[in-house]
């Protein structure tokens, strides 16, 4: 007898607070739903949450779109180099695939975001490239990437 699709299906649920951070491109970066943790096939989300003056060193994903959604605080994304777009609580903005970008907060409290990519690189290692210093790159990298 075959399993079906809806047989296969398994809910599962994953706290943010559970996953480790990842600081090595900047901020505190989790990885909360993804092919590791939810066995999930087109792309995957988790949060952002960056103090006063802390960024994210800008980077493109030559697979994925980024959508961000800013949940608290603010947050100004530099977007092709050139573009800087101010998000407030309530606001999001689309990334399109292959475009350069860079996020920071510039306000005076902390700021939280949520982001989600998709579809998926190939492999983990080609969904993400740097294009400037990394601020954390003495970090060790957490195991967000492939299967479960």
């Amino acid at each position: 007898m075959s399993e079906t699709t809806e047989e296969r299906a398994v809910t599962v649920k994953v706290a943010a607070r559970d996953v480790a951070p990842n600081r090595r491109r900047g901020g505190d970066i989790r990885v909360v739903l993804s092919p590791k943790t939810v066995a999930s096939t087109s792309g995957f989300m988790g949060t952002l949450t960056l103090a006063p003056g802390e960024f994210v060193a800008e980077h493109y994903h030559p697979y994925s779109e980024e959508f961000l959604f800013v949940v608290h605080g603010r947050i100004t994304a530099r977007v092709g180099g050139e573009q800087e777009v101010e998000l407030a609580a309530g606001e999001g903005l689309m990334v399109p695939k292959g475009t350069r970008h860079r996020v920071w907060n510039p306000g005076e409290e902390e700021a939280r975001a949520v982001f989600h990519l998709s579809p998926l690189a190939p492999r983990p290692e080609l969904g993400h490239v740097d294009t400037e210093p990394l601020p954390g790159a003495a970090e060790p990298v957490p195991d967000v990437g492939g299967p479960r």
